[in-house]
């Protein structure tokens, strides 16, 4: 099923949750709405629904308006962070709900109904939980289940709201691999919401970021990661380093330091640059900063390092196996950014 969202607006006691939303999502497709907390992205989803109603603009799928149709009547599967399972009912019950909740002429008769139920906890790879209750589940059977409960119905579309928000992040990574699986076996059109970058960049086949009930970009996950369209995308997707600077003539160059880098624009300007793309290189070979700590982690060394008249301290980071000729804290380095992007304002 194809989506088309066209103009969406709502606002909340003069703020605007959502503001002008425009998004085309293609049958098949599995697309994240990223973004921090008060971006809009749940208040999207809900609309989508049906669960809310826009102040502005139209929800179609494929060709049918459904701007005011009910949840129901756009057969929608929806799955919450909090499972939202029927704790008297089994998981077998749980899943066929929404096909016994069907008007009688358009319910599935029952051998009909246990056949699908069936079929759906092998797709979750449960098939032996039919008869439990959802107590006697760990939280990422859970959410199979809720997941499973949706896709019974075989929806239009399926939406998913922080669907990993409650498990811990072993069992979350182990889930959207899953999901993903799951999705390419079902070929569902699915929407989900995540404050998480990560997951996002994992799922997804494309990445909707949002902000202040905007759309930021869209893309894939490595259009998204390697190609922002602004300095918030930049600076939200992933780890960046910032120097604030100025373009003139072409180059971007700090205060005070004769070096610079090829730009566009005019004017005061920030440079991004990722920490695996800041090379750390002998004094006098690149921009002149002082290491102020070395830190191993667990895939990496990161450097600490300050630059005169900038605000932030900078982080550069090298392979785990790096061990000769590291500098200590107090030693003069240089940087060179080996792939930045410079955005004008500050």
């Amino acid at each position: 099923m194809q989506l088309h969202l066209q103009k969406l607006a709502k606002h909340y006691t003069g703020v605007a949750a959502l503001d002008g939303i425009d998004l085309d999502i293609a049958s098949g497709e599995l697309v994240a709405l990223l973004g921090p907390s008060g971006s809009g992205k749940t208040t999207l989803l809900r609309v989508i629904a049906g669960l809310l109603a826009p102040d502005n603009g139209r929800v179609l799928f494929g060709d049918t308006d459904a701007t005011r149709l009910s949840l129901r009547e756009r057969n929608v599967g929806f799955v919450f962070q909090h499972y939202a399972l029927f704790r008297h009912m089994t998981v077998a019950e749980n899943i066929a709900f929404g096909l016994r909740s069907r008007p009688r002429s358009k319910r599935p008769d029952k051998a009909t109904i246990a056949k699908r139920v069936q079929e759906l906890l092998q797709l979750i790879q449960l098939p032996e939980h039919g008869e439990r209750y959802p107590e006697q589940l760990s939280g990422g059977q859970k959410q199979r289940v809720a997941l499973a409960r949706a896709l019974a119905i075989d929806p239009s579309v399926l939406l998913l709201d922080e669907p990993f928000g409650a498990l811990d992040a072993k069992v979350r990574v182990e889930l959207r691999r899953w999901l993903r699986r799951l999705h390419e076996q079902t070929g569902q059109t699915t929407l989900f919401v995540t404050h998480d970058q990560e997951e996002a960049l994992e799922l997804a086949d494309r990445v909707v970021v949002m902000r202040n009930g905007r759309i930021e970009q869209v893309g894939t996950p490595g259009d998204i990661y390697r190609a922002p369209a602004s300095a918030y995308v930049f600076d939200f997707i992933g780890r960046a380093n910032r120097l604030r600077g100025t373009v003139a003539f072409g180059s971007f160059a700090l205060p005070g330091q004769s070096l610079a880098w090829p730009a566009e624009g005019q004017g005061e300007a920030t440079l991004y640059v990722r920490p695996h793309d800041l090379a750390v290189v002998a004094p006098g070979e690149g921009l002149p900063a002082q290491v102020v700590a070395v830190q191993r982690r667990a895939d990496r060394i990161t450097i600490e390092l300050a630059v005169e008249g900038q605000e932030r301290a900078l982080e550069a980071d090298l392979p785990d196996h790096v061990d000769a000729n590291l500098p200590a804290p107090g030693a003069a380095v240089g940087l060179r950014p080996q792939r930045y992007r410079v955005f004008g304002g500050d």
